[in-house]
């Protein structure tokens, strides 16, 4: 049962969770494959928008991280609600479409869509990265507050390509940590969820911090709650993620989208914001109100909104 909150608070959390999305990974691609003692040689600590690293990109551009929540959100929108087999099209598309990058475990599953119209990967141990966790935003906007619902949305596109105990359970409790943040929650409260997690799957334990922030879901996620739960603002929660180097620019959606959702939108700086294409700063509000106003959150809290219906 959702909280009785507004559902333009609801929805602005949403917007908020989308644009920390790639707010994240557009600082973290920066740095992404340093290690933090390289990244604090040469930016002491790096917290501007600039563009570059190996990727070469112009400053506020976005990756695969981005894209690939994007992809699910479109998908969902031209299906007019959730299919396993939109997505799998935009991904598709998105793949031939030449992406500034695309992780080997997406690219494979992907194509095996494309050859055989898999919608499903099957369970494979040593495909345990970040691929399926960076972009499942939009199955937990699109399911709240449904907590069965947004279990089956998560792993339906994460199977699309990721098929692991460790990656489903870090969807799912992504999904719900969406869930919590956008009805408001505390940071408490998120903790405990983490605490479940890390109870059933000791490989997420993040104390003490190890200073993992690798590609291997764990190692990723490990550096999320570090910094998320140490941080006190939207700020410094990001920049001391991106900051530990490794695969940044999905430490650094996955953190965005988190605090994000539970900061708000006039939390994330303006300098970043004025370097992120506009643009896509629209498509991704527009994107997170539509999937919310499709949820049942909607139709729990219809006398509370004012906007149009989702779709």
């Amino acid at each position: 049962m959702i909280l009785q909150l507004d559902m333009k608070e609801l929805v602005d959390r949403a917007k908020a969770a989308f644009v920390g999305l790639a707010v994240g990974d557009a600082l973290g691609a920066t740095v992404e494959f340093l290690t933090a003692s390289e990244i604090a040689a040469k930016y002491g600590v790096f917290k501007e928008m600039i563009g570059g690293g190996w990727l070469r990109l112009k400053p506020g551009q976005v990756t695969d991280d981005t894209q690939m929540a994007l992809c699910i959100a479109q998908a969902v929108r031209k299906a007019q609600g959730w299919s396993p087999e939109a997505i799998a099209h935009e991904f598709a598309a998105w793949l031939k479409s030449r992406p500034v990058d695309c992780g080997d475990t997406c690219r494979k599953g992907i194509r095996a869509f494309m050859l055989h119209g898999t919608l499903e990967t099957p369970y494979n141990k040593w495909d345990g990265g970040n691929g399926a966790a960076m972009r499942m935003l939009p199955a937990a906007l699109l399911s709240l507050p449904d907590a069965e619902l947004m279990k089956k949305y998560v792993l339906e596109q994460a199977h699309i390509t990721h098929n692991q105990h460790l990656s489903d359970a870090a969807c799912i409790c992504l999904g719900s940590l969406t869930h919590l943040i956008l009805q408001g929650f505390s940071k408490s409260r998120l903790r405990r969820e983490v605490d479940g997690l890390t109870a059933r799957f000791p490989s997420f334990t993040f104390e003490p911090y190890r200073g993992l922030a690798g590609a291997y879901v764990a190692d990723t996620m490990q550096t999320v709650f570090h910094y998320f739960f140490k941080g006190k603002s939207f700020e410094e929660c990001l920049v001391g993620t991106v900051n530990q180097g490794g695969d940044a620019d999905t430490t650094g959606a996955i953190c965005g989208m988190l605090a994000g959702g539970y900061y708000g939108m006039e939390a994330i700086p303006g300098r970043w914001l004025k370097k992120m294409d506009k643009k896509l700063l629209a498509e991704l509000q527009e994107h997170a109100e539509q999937l919310v106003l499709a949820s049942p959150a909607f139709r729990q809290n219809q006398g509370s909104w004012g906007g149009s219906r989702g779709f």
